[in-house]
């Protein structure tokens, strides 16, 4: 074990890491074909699957500061290129663009569909996988895609209809500054452009969950500021933590990638808080050892941190 001297927390020893791209699932009704990811350590076994879901507009080479740390700690880690990526450039009158949260689940239903043949595509990962525990992750829209897979129900602007697109595979999630609930706590401009914002329901979220939040996260798309990010904790069932990140704003330090030009509070002690909690999160919820878990909410509890709080619920 490690002990970090600007967090106080602890991190086991890391190893190399191999990661491949891209690996093309086919998708017809997507418009066009998946490219994924797979970051994976080179050593070990009964390896546990991080599914990761980037903020609107990235891709699947993003978030490295958090994807090699899980993968060089014992995680497979999944990526894709969403269609809301810069990179697709869809034309402001695509057909897709209303549907974009849901071709988002779709994308990760898809990547847990054809899981033996993502772990085949990795040179020596054959056989070294466990199927039977995946954790969704994602930031920001990624965080409502990783919700919604364990229960968050999201109205669809065109049926008017919530629907169960839960998905059983999933046992736990991380919501990494994500989105809050609708109504009269979004801002013209967010009901006007975000629709899958509108009407949000976290009752029937009941699986385990970390929820991670700046306490200066305050988005153009919800009238209450940076509360509105906690929402994801607040509102939903079952057994729950938050990490508030003390000065933290939307990228949470720079999780997004290494020297990003979005990064708005660029902050290495913040991004390391992030990476070490959510690993040992990781590690709880899957059952690889909750010792480092309970550390860190010995060390993270109350106010007395200058980088964080965690508390659980």
């Amino acid at each position: 074990m490690t002990v970090f001297e600007t967090t106080g927390l602890t991190s086991p020893a890391s190893a190399p890491i191999v990661s491949v791209k891209p690996i093309v699932l086919p998708a017809p009704r997507r418009g066009e074909d998946q490219p994924v990811r797979v970051s994976a350590p080179v050593t070990g076994h009964d390896l546990p699957i991080v599914l990761f879901a980037h903020g609107f507009g990235s891709n699947l080479d993003g978030y490295a500061p958090l994807v090699d740390h899980w993968a060089a700690h014992g995680f497979v880690v999944i990526q894709t290129t969403h269609l809301d990526s810069k990179r697709l450039r869809l034309a402001e009158d695509d057909a897709r663009k209303p549907r974009l949260w849901r071709y988002r689940v779709q994308d990760m239903r898809r990547i847990l569909d054809h899981l033996d043949a993502l772990e085949a595509a990795v040179p020596g990962l054959a056989g070294r996988v466990d199927h039977g525990r995946i954790v969704a992750a994602g930031h920001s829209f990624g965080g409502q895609t990783a919700g919604i897979l364990v229960g968050l129900r999201v109205v669809d602007p065109r049926t008017g209809i919530a629907q169960d697109m839960s998905d059983p595979r999933v046992m736990a999630s991380i919501q990494l500054a994500t989105a809050g609930k609708g109504g009269a706590d979004l801002t013209p401009f967010a009901h006007d452009n975000l629709p899958w914002l509108r009407d949000q329901d976290f009752s029937h979220i009941t699986a385990p969950g970390l929820v991670v939040a700046g306490d200066r996260d305050e988005l153009p798309l919800s009238t209450r500021g940076a509360a509105w990010t906690i929402d994801p904790y607040t509102l939903s069932r079952g057994n729950k933590s938050l990490l508030t990140l003390f000065g933290g704003r939307h990228s949470l330090g720079g999780i997004s990638g290494y020297e990003v030009t979005e990064t708005t509070d660029e902050n290495p002690e913040r991004v390391a808080l992030v990476q070490q909690v959510t690993l040992v999160y990781l590690r709880h919820v899957t059952g690889v050892d909750s010792g480092g878990w309970e550390a860190a909410r010995t060390t993270l509890a109350g106010d007395s941190h200058p980088l964080g709080r965690l508390e659980s619920k």
